[in-house]
């Protein structure tokens, strides 16, 4: 199967570069699908999961807080606000983010608190949240439920 390089860096550094089968990545306009040999494009990102799929590997995911993609025939470069791996985010510490910022907008509409702060924070740590319950899945297997399998 054809591969493309993907780059994904943010002013730390580069987090990851590695050939890849295809990119689904958030983009401002919605989600975006890359595969080896696409055309040309600059897109930009928004919050969001930034999935990779490799052949005969399990999918891999990181939390993406908006950027810039750079899309060529063979290769994508991730230029990201921020980006976490999955397998990096601290579900613990997540959690205590997003009750946080569920208390600040609380108090953005009784005080002078700024609104769109306290929301960005909430939509942050709901995405790190998300990516991070993606890889305790993984971990865990599909499960059975009642009745779809067997006895």
């Amino acid at each position: 199967m054809a591969t493309l390089r993907l780059e994904i860096i943010t002013v730390a550094g580069k987090l990851y570069d590695e050939q890849v089968n295809m990119v689904i990545a958030p983009g401002s306009e919605g989600v975006l699908g890359i595969l080896p040999r696409h055309t040309p494009a600059l897109t930009a990102l928004s919050f969001g999961e930034l999935q990779i799929k490799r052949e005969g590997q399990e999918d891999e995911y990181f939390a993406i807080g908006g950027g810039f993609m750079e899309v060529q025939p063979d290769h994508v470069i991730v230029l990201a606000d921020a980006a976490e791996y999955a397998e990096e985010i601290d579900i613990a510490r997540a959690e205590e983010a997003r009750r946080r910022a569920e208390e600040r907008l609380v108090m953005a509409k009784e005080e002078e608190i700024d609104f769109s702060r306290a929301d960005a924070a909430l939509r942050r740590s709901t995405l790190r949240l998300k990516v991070a319950r993606r890889r305790s899945r993984r971990r865990e297997g599909p499960s059975i439920t009642s009745g779809g399998g067997p006895s």
